[in-house]
């Protein structure tokens, strides 16, 4: 890192902190502060959900994965999410924008009060929020090991800078300043992708390289599938994305439920998915190529921040190290404030009763405090990522694992098919998805292992998420539950008429 870098990537940190603090003009409201008052516009959402989709933990996890078993990283992951976006833009994303049409939600558990009652609401909300502060954890644990590679900066320092300026900006401006530093982001982001990709394509020979590196690669490196990534993997994580992408991660539920309208919301899923398509496919090359760049690596993790200080010349090192600070401070920014607006409009009137009479001002305030806490908090557990099996750990196996549990009754409980599924369906799911990934995370792990070793991750990840789905289905079909209610507001989902569910 010269002193060049170092002033592009403050520039940077200041630039994110000045759209903030302007952000913050256009939030009035609790409403405004979590869902920019339902007028975001179908482009910035899709944009806003694409950079909130991923963090700098792709260029030290996935990075690894890319440089020791190649292109199926972009099957199972890229296209995948590819496919589940274009899936939830005809079923879900609709819906999210409609709910709060409907019945002026903010935070994305808070219809399920409506719809299971809030018991199960409370199960959710609880377990949800607990939940993203470890995959929040991961993604600043991922940025300070780039910033560690890059310029010997201590882990722990890495989190505390990177962390103290998205808390800035997300007290500040909440959603509104979410979107509009992502897409400041998107752009940074795109000019530093591009010219990484341009600098590895040169290096190894020009444009040919793109399909001559397939050949100097081990054969493997080619196929759609390698290793523990099986096409049985790729079916589960395909699931996994349905649900996360497409409402699972709160976060990315607010992208659609500030959109005008399902229209908005549906186009706004769209171009996520395109760029979801495409983008990767220029991401990924470096990461693909590094074998042949930097034989032999000890630690592949670290692969894509020494590619950059190999190929790139002073200047353009700290255009690539904001471009991946940026994916990390969109996706955590969005994740604390989604956890907010839960916590703010959920857990807390629950469990504080004298809230439900506090103003808008007051409402704004803890929505701000609360943004504060969780990313503070976060902070705390990405500087013991190692006790949870690393920064691959947090997101594939825990994360990814214990999506399912608590996405398949939200994201499940807006669909028609689903209206006899009631509360005892909701939490037999969750609890038989939890139980399941202690028994082959913690229980089993050993014999999954003896049995076959590429089946680890895929039993850990697909576990739970089978055997949310199949109690979930099997309860609500034993115990239906007839409720007007309900019904009422599955119907006004179908479409944006002025139908309302009370």
């Amino acid at each position: 890192m010269s002193t060049l870098d170092w002033v592009v990537l403050n520039a940077y940190f200041v630039l994110m902190i000045v759209v903030g603090v302007y952000a913050r003009k256009k939030v009035k409201s609790a409403a405004d502060f979590f869902t920019a008052g339902g007028n975001m516009p179908w482009w910035l959402s899709g944009i806003s959900h694409h950079m909130s989709g991923y963090s700098s933990a792709v260029f030290v996890g996935y990075a690894a994965i890319a440089y020791t078993t190649g292109f199926n990283l972009y099957i199972w992951w890229a296209l995948s999410i590819c496919t589940a976006m274009v899936i939830g833009a005809f079923t879900f994303a609709p819906r999210w924008s409609r709910l709060r049409q409907r019945l002026n939600i903010i935070s994305p558990t808070e219809y399920l009060a409506t719809r299971y009652g809030l018991p199960t609401q409370q199960v959710l909300a609880w377990s949800g929020s607990a939940l993203k502060l470890f995959d929040v954890g991961a993604k600043w644990t991922a940025t300070a090991i780039l910033l560690y590679v890059f310029a010997q900066v201590p882990i722990g320092l890495g989190i505390l800078l990177t962390g103290g300026v998205t808390l800035i900006y997300s007290v500040f401006g909440g959603l509104w300043a979410d979107a509009m530093t992502d897409f400041s982001q998107f752009i940074i982001q795109l000019l530093a992708g591009v010219a990484m990709f341009v600098a590895a394509m040169m290096h190894l020979g020009g444009v040919s390289s793109l399909w001559t590196i397939w050949d100097q690669l081990p054969p493997s490196h080619s196929q759609m599938f390698n290793g523990q990534y099986t096409p049985i993997f790729a079916i589960v994580f395909l699931l996994v994305n349905t649900l996360s992408y497409n409402g699972g991660t709160w976060s990315l539920a607010q992208r659609f439920i500030a959109s005008p309208n399902g229209s908005d919301a549906k186009k706004a899923a769209l171009l996520s998915a395109a760029l979801y398509l495409i983008w990767p496919l220029i991401l990924f090359f470096p990461m693909w190529a590094a074998p042949l760049i930097l034989p032999n690596l000890a630690d592949p993790s670290q692969s894509y921040a020494l590619l950059t200080q190999h190929l790139l010349p002073t200047g353009l090192i700290g255009l690539v190290l904001a471009g991946l600070f940026a994916h990390t401070m969109a996706m955590t920014s969005s994740d604390a404030n989604a956890v907010a607006a839960v916590i703010t409009r959920d857990i807390l009137p629950v469990v504080w009763k004298r809230v439900t009479g506090f103003s808008d001002k007051q409402e704004l305030l803890n929505g701000r405090i609360f943004v504060f806490a969780f990313i503070a908090i976060s902070m705390l557990i990405a500087l013991s990522a190692k006790s949870f099996g690393g920064v691959i750990g947090l997101i594939l196996l825990w994360y990814g694992a214990l999506i399912g549990p608590i996405a398949i009754p939200m994201l499940f409980g807006m669909l028609p098919m689903f209206r006899r599924c009631g509360p005892n369906a909701a939490l037999a799911s969750w609890s038989a998805g939890i139980v399941v990934f202690i028994l082959v995370k913690y229980v089993f792990n050993t014999t999954i292992a003896t049995l076959h070793p590429n089946w680890v991750t895929t039993f850990t990840v697909a576990g739970p998420v089978a055997c949310s789905i199949i109690i979930f289905i099997l309860v609500g079909w034993l115990r239906p539950v007839e409720s007007a209610v309900v019904d009422r507001l599955i119907d006004s989902l179908a479409d944006d008429g002025p139908a309302a569910a009370k």
